[in-house]
């Protein structure tokens, strides 16, 4: 059997997340059942890791397991044309057996956008959180800063999944501003269901004044 990786890009507004659910369409059953007609067998894909209901993803890894010896340079254009236009395979590779996409995986990159802008934007829709009033990037930016680091996050995440530990590493949380537009982008080695939603929301009360960015520690 060969393990091939697949990249990824998809717009995650019809989909409840990237895992597979009994009553909800995910973006791996759309891609399993399109690599099923590829390869003429059942297929099972294994994430970088859980995505919301919501989320896009500009660049996402999965692998899977195959008897097929369609070459990889075919598979992208052959599950193009089987799959929705929201999802696309930009690239197939052949990788060791031992490779996981979830367990191989050391850093993860998050981007969430606000749209801070008294009117609404109507190309950002599901694209940026509208927020109508202003946001000081700076006190957002000193806030997101007390993130970085191997820290206890269990204070921003949400209840719905079990996991072993809640202590990560984040490489990095850089808050920008361009015009109307402020990219909130974090790197860790995991999140935490909402983790990434909660961090910018915490932010955001700083910016309101709602507390200091500076209180982020003891929270």
């Amino acid at each position: 059997m060969r393990n091939i990786a697949l990249q990824l890009m998809y717009v995650g507004t019809a989909y409840h997340g990237w895992q597979v659910q009994k009553n909800a369409v995910s973006v791996a059953e759309t891609l399993e059942r399109s690599l099923q007609q590829v390869v003429g067998h059942p297929v099972k894909c294994t994430g970088a890791g859980r995505t919301d209901a919501g989320v896009h993803a500009q660049s996402y890894v999965a692998n899977f397991r195959t008897s097929s010896r369609i070459p990889c340079a075919r598979l992208p254009l052959a599950v193009n044309t089987r799959l929705p236009d929201d999802i696309v395979v930009v690239q197939a590779v052949e990788v060791p057996e031992e490779f996981n996409a979830i367990g191989s995986c050391l850093k993860k990159e998050y981007t969430y956008r606000i749209y801070n802008s008294r009117i609404r934007n109507a190309f950002y829709v599901n694209r940026a959180w509208f927020y109508p009033k202003h946001l000081d990037e700076k006190l957002m930016a000193r806030a997101a800063a007390h993130f970085v680091g191997t820290h206890d996050f269990k204070a921003v995440q949400s209840v719905g999944t079990q996991v072993r530990s809640t202590v990560r590493t984040v490489h990095y949380f850089e808050v920008a501003r361009s015009g109307d537009l402020i990219e909130c982008r974090v790197c860790a080695n995991g999140f935490l269901y909402n983790m990434v939603r909660a961090m910018v929301g915490t932010c955001v009360y700083a910016a309101e004044g709602k507390f200091s960015p500076d209180a982020v520690p003891e929270i």
